[in-house]
């Protein structure tokens, strides 16, 4: 199955628009483990196995692996997600962006050392810093297009003079994604929750590209206004730190599934009204 495949099966399946961001900070983990970088595997384990049948993917993100040198718990964790959640697409959030050459080395990292389904990637270097990923056949990849960090508008809401229509920087991207560089038809775009009118417009212009929608919960995005701005087509809504820290104690699995509950019910509702 491609990813888009794993994705449509398991949104169905689950009854879910949810994606659980894996992001394990020890020094947040339940008062047990506080502040012990051995247990990132089990905390984000028990949070899979709690979570593995609400969800339709599951992000983790690299960064809060490699820090503490638990590269290796992060291979182990994808493959207990294989074991207990084979129908539950993995994004690897890494928001890669290189040349050519070491973009072949980063996608053989996603791809083949941890088996990732998705990958998430910056676009700035332009299509040849992507094209090593779509070489993986079935593979997907989310470039960053409108993005909920304040410096976002640095660039992303910048107008190309130079370009039809005189689009913003990411409605560019949008256009790009959807259109000529979408070459093994598995492209997706990453646009933050905190902007509903935006992914508007994003999904206005790419309206058959999956939206991987990072924010709702702790970073205050909403979940009805996310899901009716993203309507029309595939959409991916990320939300981590409520669901991880739901809890500081032994129930923080528990707790993190009545979240992750919570969130997809409001999703699904927000969906039925749109």
């Amino acid at each position: 199955m491609t990813f888009l495949d794993m994705l449509r099966d398991a949104t169905a399946r689950n009854h879910s628009l949810l994606c659980v961001g894996l992001d394990p900070e020890p020094a947040k983990f339940p008062t047990h483990w506080r502040g012990d970088a051995s247990k990132i595997f089990d905390f984000c384990a028990a949070i899979v196995d709690a979570t593995a049948d609400v969800v339709c993917a599951f992000k983790p993100q690299i960064a809060y692996f490699a820090a503490h040198g638990a590269e290796a718990q992060l291979e182990k964790l994808i493959a207990h997600m294989r074991s207990v959640a084979p129908q539950v697409p993995v994004i690897l959030d890494s928001k890669r962006g290189d040349i050519g050459s070491t973009a072949e080395q980063y996608a053989k990292e996603a791809f083949e050392r941890y088996g990732a389904d998705a990958v998430t990637l910056s676009p700035f270097m332009g299509l040849d810093s992507v094209l090593p990923y779509l070489q993986y056949e079935g593979k997907g990849a989310f470039l960053l297009c409108r993005t909920s960090n304040p410096g976002g508008d640095d660039f992303q809401a910048q107008t190309l003079a130079n370009v039809p229509g005189q689009p913003t920087l990411f409605e560019h991207i949008a256009q790009l994604a959807q259109g000529p560089w979408n070459t093994n038809g598995q492209l997706g775009l990453v646009v933050g929750a905190t902007r509903p009118q935006e992914i508007e417009r994003v999904r206005a212009v790419a309206p058959t590209l999956p939206l991987l929608i990072p924010g709702v919960g702790a970073q205050g995005g909403d979940a009805v206004a996310t899901v009716q701005a993203a309507q029309g087509g595939p959409m991916v809504i990320n939300s981590s730190r409520a669901i991880l820290y739901a809890s500081a104690e032994m129930d923080f699995a528990t707790a993190a599934r009545a979240v992750a509950l919570e969130t997809r019910i409001a999703l699904n509702n927000a969906a039925l009204q749109a």
